[in-house]
C-alpha cells in the first residue's frame, strides 16, 4: 500500500506553509516599513516598536506571543508565534530577499499542528501580504 504525502507536513517539523511576494523597493526600504509601527502591525500585531529585539519576549495586544530569537536587520527575523487560542507553539521566519533592485518578502512558518492550522495560516499570512501592499504602495502611486 502506498502512502499519500499530504501537502506541507515535513519529517519533523510539523506542517508548514510560506508566502512570498516581490516589491518594487530596495531591502532597506521595505525592512524600515515592516519593523515601523504600521509595518509590525501588519505582519505582527499592535506591538511597541522598542519592545521588538532579539532574545526579548513579545506579547501583541491581540494575544499573539513569542520570542524573537534572531533578528538580523535588512535580512531576517525568526520568532516563536501562539495566539492565545493555540495549545502549541509555531515557528515563524520572515526574510526581506534583495532582487535587482527590488525586495522579496518571504513568511515561512513551521511547527503547525495539522492541515487545519496550515490552511488557517496560510489565509493569514495571504492577508498579511495583502495588508503590506496596501501599507506600503499608495493608490496612485507604482513605487513604494
Amino acid at each position: 500500500m502506498e502512502k499519500t504525502k499530504l501537502v506541507g507536513k515535513t519529517k519533523n517539523a510539523g506542517f508548514q506553509i510560506g508566502v512570498r511576494k516581490t516589491f518594487p523597493a530596495p531591502v532597506e526600504t521595505v525592512w524600515s516599513f515592516l519593523f515601523s509601527e504600521t509595518g509590525l502591525t501588519a505582519w505582527l500585531g499592535k506591538i511597541s516598536v522598542e519592545n521588538f529585539e532579539s532574545g526579548k519576549l513579545y506579547k501583541t495586544e491581540e494575544g499573539i506571543e513569542g520570542t524573537v530569537n534572531v533578528l538580523i536587520p535588512n535580512s531576517h527575523v525568526r520568532l516563536t508565534w501562539k495566539p492565545k487560542y493555540w495549545t502549541n507553539t509555531s515557528a515563524v521566519q520572515l526574510r526581506v530577499i534583495p532582487s535587482k533592485g527590488r525586495a522579496t518578502i518571504s513568511f515561512h512558518q513551521d511547527k503547525l499542528l495539522d492541515d487545519g492550522q496550515r490552511s488557517e495560516m496560510k489565509k493569514h499570512w495571504d492577508a498579511v501580504i495583502k495588508k503590506i501592499e496596501n501599507g506600503m504602495i499608495k493608490p496612485g502611486k507604482t513605487s513604494v
